[in-house]
């Protein structure tokens, strides 16, 4: 029976779950703080975390980031509400299985968590096992995902890829979080002469500091504590083929210096080794940072900028390619249905009304968890607007934390009481740095300069709040 740990501060609303989950075969532990949470490691084992993204001792992407250090065989599944979709979606992308938004459904998630039970996780991070980086559960992105698209702004980035890709150019692909900037870079790789070679993508946020020298250029027996055998680093896992670095801007100072010489050099040496070994790799990366910015404060080496942007790309956002919305939604339909073993044709007129009024923030990545969450709710041959999130068509509702007993799980807001000075003044900070972060596209130099704060200041508050 796999065993599962529930963290919610709302205890009715995780009594309600818990018990849901148990009728449904599951053995369910409950904890209210993120402290609370990483104690009970300690005597149990759990095989999913499911953890509400506002907790009073921290956040659920804060859990996250310390479950997948410690213990990266065990799912994590955030709970959120939707003004928190960026939030949510960089969870993703730092490991979390899957998000769903309040008020849950149950049918989504008991869904939600069978799916994130049945599927196995490459461990990545231990330094005595070499993670599998070519299996399928790795690069996730296959061929067929690629979608063109028919609007102006599509056919000139689709025009821009076939004249970058048959060179060996390295590339910096730009845009915000969840444009598909791995869907480009995985285009690049497809329509180059390295196709049959790897492609190996890293989220260069997901790495940890002190490991990320390691997981990119392997290291000897004995480098480091836990060094227990060689390893082999990504790089040269990519040996005649593709690696794409994403969220470049977050690695290391000393990374980046060993990254601009195997750029230069052609050649890696692991983490305490003296040997040379060469590789053959074209570098593609992608940020939604200001590089330029950040090598201006020395947290970027502008000789590395220059040598990883010999070409730009720019991802576009969803809501400025509203024409190519439909060829988006029904590959996501056509995964969906595989995914769920489903039979859903299409989407109602009124589903496109919402979809083509909506801007989303989250882009692709929103859009597909959307649609597959409506088709698992489907239950007719068409998308209704009753299978969307009520965020969706009523955003001011995205707190009420309420959408009728009958269909969800109904609760009480998470917001910190009113009562609590200190700890309302803290939420009211967390949630202005979290405004002008989704402002600005997350760009933290600009982020800093509006809310006056140097950029150690605006750091430290990210990574206290769980924004990083």
């Amino acid at each position: 029976m796999k065993n599962i740990l529930l963290v919610e501060d709302d205890l009715t609303y995780s009594r309600i779950v818990k018990t849901f989950l148990e009728k449904n075969g599951f053995t369910v532990q409950t904890a209210i703080k993120v402290k609370e949470a990483q104690q009970l490691f300690s005597n149990s084992k759990f095989d999913l975390i499911i953890a509400d993204f506002r907790l009073p001792d921290g956040t659920g992407m804060e859990l996250l980031q310390w479950s997948k250090s410690n213990y990266p065989q065990t799912q994590v599944i955030l709970i959120t509400h939707y003004s928190d979709i960026r939030i949510a979606i960089k969870a993703m992308k730092l490991g979390a299985f899957e998000y769903i938004t309040k008020p849950i459904n149950p049918d989504e998630l008991l869904a939600t968590v069978k799916e994130s039970l049945s599927t196995q996780i490459p461990q990545v991070f231990s330094p005595e096992v070499a993670p599998d980086t070519s299996s399928s559960a790795q690069n996730s992105i296959s061929k067929s995902s690629y979608v063109v698209g028919g609007s102006a702004e599509a056919d000139k980035l689709e025009k821009h890829i076939q004249l970058v890709a048959p060179t060996d150019l390295s590339v910096l692909v730009l845009g915000e979080t969840g444009t598909g900037k791995e869907f480009i870079s995985r285009r690049i790789h497809d329509l180059s002469a390295r196709k049959d070679g790897p492609f190996i993508a890293i989220d260069c946020g997901a790495l940890p500091k002190e490991l990320a020298g390691s997981e990119l250029f392997g290291h000897v027996k004995g480098a480091f504590t836990g060094a227990l055998d060689n390893k082999t680093g990504h790089f040269e896992m990519a040996n005649g083929g593709t690696i794409f670095l994403d969220e470049i801007g977050n690695l290391g100072y000393e990374v980046q210096v060993q990254l601009l010489r195997a750029i230069q050099e052609r050649t890696i040496r692991k983490i305490g080794g003296n040997k040379e070994i060469q590789i053959d790799v074209r570098i593609i990366a992608a940020t939604n940072d200001n590089l330029i910015s950040l090598a201006g404060d020395g947290s970027f080496r502008e000789d590395l900028y220059h040598r990883l942007n010999e070409f730009t790309l720019s991802a576009i956002p969803l809501r400025n390619r509203k024409e190519d919305l439909e060829d988006f939604a029904d590959q996501f339909l056509e995964e969906s249905n595989e995914r769920l073993g489903k039979i859903v044709k299409g989407f109602s007129p009124e589903v496109w009304e919402i979809f083509l009024g909506y801007d989303w923030p989250g882009n692709l990545r929103e859009l597909r968890n959307i649609i597959k969450r409506a088709v698992l709710l489907t239950s007719g041959s068409y998308v209704e607007k009753e299978s969307l999130p009520v965020d969706l068509y009523e955003p001011l509702s995205s707190n009420s934390g309420m959408r009728g007993s009958n269909q969800s799980f109904s609760g009480t807001t998470d917001l910190p009481s009113p009562k609590d000075y200190k700890s309302h003044w803290v939420e009211q900070e967390k949630e202005l740095i979290q405004k002008v972060l989704m402002d600005t596209k997350f760009n933290k130099s600009k982020t800093a300069r509006i809310l006056n704060m140097d950029r150690k200041t605006l750091y430290s508050k990210m990574e206290k709040y769980g924004l990083d």
